[in-house]
């Protein structure tokens, strides 16, 4: 029996402040969010969080009172937390690695070096296939160094989606401008 609107909005708020807010896309969902809507509709397996692993599985079966399952093999494996390192004398400046980031955790400007700002960096592995060099390598925090909270992790990525969704609208009326300017009248006679 699916559960009624209000308590779903409820149970996937409450699943989404355990979820530790990588934004991977491992669990095959984009973000965090829409997994935890998922999984208080009942439409997807609790084990799918690799960055959450066993601990975070045992936490989901309790809040939604389900049996916790192995981590799915699919998802990937649980591990350390890990951070984004670029080789500066590989990087090219494509800037490439930037839209996929989703806390905005690498810096940089097209045709110059990037960096990754460690403290924002959730691990989540996103700029590996963006870079077409091959200059991104994930490595293990340094001892001491935390990886971010996960609460700071859900406002940078809504930041994130936000000023996206700005560039895309902005560059939408430009183009529809440029459309419309382009279009010459026929002539009256």
């Amino acid at each position: 029996m699916p559960l009624n609107p209000a308590a779903n909005a409820a149970d996937a708020a409450a699943i989404d402040a355990l979820l530790p807010q990588t934004q991977c896309t491992r669990c095959g969902y984009q973000g965090c969010r829409p997994y935890a809507e998922a999984l208080a509709r009942g439409e997807v397996a609790l084990n799918r969080c690799p960055p959450g692993g066993a601990a975070l599985i045992v936490q989901l079966a309790t809040l939604l009172g389900r049996a916790p399952l192995p981590l799915d093999a699919d998802c990937g494996r649980e591990g350390p937390t890990l951070l984004a390192f670029i080789d500066a004398a590989v990087c090219i400046g494509c800037a490439r690695c930037l839209p996929p980031c989703p806390t905005d955790a690498i810096v940089g400007a097209p045709n110059l070096l990037h960096t990754v700002v460690p403290q924002l960096c959730t691990g989540c592995e996103l700029c590996l296939p963006a870079c077409p060099v091959d200059c991104i390598t994930m490595q293990p925090r340094a001892t001491g160094d935390t990886a971010p909270a996960a609460a700071d992790n859900r406002q940078r990525y809504q930041q994130h989606v936000t000023r996206h969704e700005q560039q895309r609208r902005s560059r939408a009326a430009l183009l529809a401008e440029r459309k419309r300017g382009a279009r010459t009248p026929e002539s009256g006679s």
